[in-house]
């Protein structure tokens, strides 16, 4: 299943290598195909990047379960979420009520230099983690009456921005997010599409 238009592999795109695994069950078929999602990411990093840059992400789809244990253990929600980013550079947010103290300071990761962390001559820097919950986005997707592929494109891109430290804690943080998620969807899909 092809969603991605043709025209926009040749748009210039950050050197960022993603890799994609699944974990769900073996007839889950709704997913799209992992270049695809890769290139979602990287069109939300392109919102943010210049051509020439470059990293890793790595991308998790998995199920509302390992989402909601990753949403408790790392932000104090015990509740099941659709994205969750974790950045190499900047540090996420606690929203839980008793922080664990390995969590306490400046946020999780922030204060941490990533340039500390030894990687090979050969590799690119890390930018951090994405995880997707695909029934959560399926369930969004459904509410929303759009289809699955394009739910999930807003959630690749979203958490890429994430990664790159943008938020939507505020008015303008959160006006800010959304006009690059709308360019990059709109890098992605046809406007008849959506």
């Amino acid at each position: 299943m092809e969603f991605l238009r043709t025209e926009m592999m040749n748009l210039p795109l950050p050197n960022v290598a993603v890799s994609v695994q699944t974990d769900l069950p073996d007839d889950c078929t709704d997913l799209p195909v992992p270049e695809w999602m890769a290139a979602a990411i990287r069109f939300g990093l392109a919102q943010v990047l210049e051509p020439d840059a470059a990293g890793q992400v790595s991308l998790l789809i998995t199920d509302d379960a390992a989402v909601r244990e990753l949403n408790r253990d790392y932000r104090g929600l015990d509740e099941t979420t659709d994205v969750l980013s974790f950045s190499a550079e900047h540090g996420g947010h606690w929203e839980g009520t008793d922080a664990p103290s390995s969590l306490m300071g400046e946020g999780w990761g922030e204060g941490d230099d990533p340039a500390n962390f030894p990687i090979p001559d050969d590799e690119q820097p890390p930018l951090g983690d994405i995880v997707v919950s695909l029934p959560q986005a399926a369930r969004q997707a459904a509410e929303q009456g759009v289809p699955l592929c394009r739910e999930l494109a807003l959630l690749l891109v979203h958490g890429a921005l994430h990664l790159m430290g943008h938020d939507h804690y505020d008015e303008g943080e959160r006006e800010e997010m959304q006009r690059l998620e709308r360019a990059a969807l709109s890098a992605i899909f046809e406007p008849s599409e959506g």
